[in-house]
């Protein structure tokens, strides 16, 4: 904590001061508060007097507020007495106080002007092709999306007891399995009632109807509005890419593409 303020009148009343700092200030000609002011003020006699620790015990922190102290004591002192019309004409300014270094070296920031056009990184985002879908269908794939969040998952019967069934699905074929005979303490089996509505049963949930595709004379038959393709597994890398760019020209989604 610094420490309290006092009336400075003399340097020896400065915060942090002492006896020995008076004879090695004396050897730099400096005896009054204002010619430390002004040494301080001064970047080469700053440097002189507390970065090559002449003054010991003194760093930048105490000299900078040293400034502070001297600075409201010099003006305490001129409200007080109040310059005489003589003086005004023949005073000195008095200095300012020394800048930080920050302040300094820092250098104005020239401003980067960014380029207007707007600029598509290759393999950016690219909007994906949306169906045209009327009101019928987006009410049907919406009743559907609804019956889908609400569908258990059906799970083999007795999945939980032996690890090696696994979680796949396997109709309960037993005589007495309670499982088969639904009753209300099993889990549920697969059943009709679970489905959704038929005219949407083929739709990808994003709109399209799919169509499975091998080779790029199927496409011309594919609808680009209404269907999507899917590419089949077992063609080649090579094809793949013969189906993949006549489908862009054509406007047709890939619901598989490669990438």
């Amino acid at each position: 904590m610094s420490p309290a303020k006092k009336d400075i009148k003399d340097i020896a009343d400065l915060p942090y001061y002492k006896d020995e700092h008076g004879e090695v200030l004396k050897g730099m000609g400096i005896e009054t508060l204002e010619q430390l002011y002004e040494a301080l003020s001064d970047e080469e006699r700053f440097q002189e007097i507390v970065e090559q620790k002449k003054l010991k015990g003194i760093g930048q922190k105490h000299a900078d507020h040293w400034i502070e102290v001297i600075e409201e004591s010099l003006g305490t002192e001129a409200e007080a007495e109040g310059p005489s019309e003589e003086a005004k004409e023949t005073e000195a300014p008095v200095p300012k106080a020394r800048k930080k270094k920050k302040e300094v070296e820092e250098e104005p920031k020239t401003e980067i002007e960014e380029p207007t056009a707007e600029v598509v990184p290759e393999g950016g985002y690219v909007t994906k092709l949306k169906p045209e879908l009327d009101d019928r269908t987006k009410d049907l794939l919406t009743k559907r999306q609804e019956i889908d969040s609400r569908r258990p998952a059906f799970r083999r019967q007795e999945w939980f007891r032996f690890q090696r069934l696994g979680e796949k699905w396997r109709k309960p074929r037993g005589i007495h399995s309670k499982m088969r005979r639904h009753y209300g303490y099993r889990p549920p089996i697969v059943s009709i009632g679970y489905r959704g509505p038929k005219e949407v049963r083929d739709y990808h949930p994003s709109g399209f109807r799919e169509v499975m595709v091998h080779n790029p004379a199927q496409l011309e038959k594919v609808d680009p509005k209404k269907e999507a393709v899917r590419v089949g597994g077992t063609v080649g890398y090579k094809k793949r890419l013969v189906i993949e760019k006549r489908a862009d020209e054509l406007g047709i989604r890939i619901l598989n593409r490669m990438g």
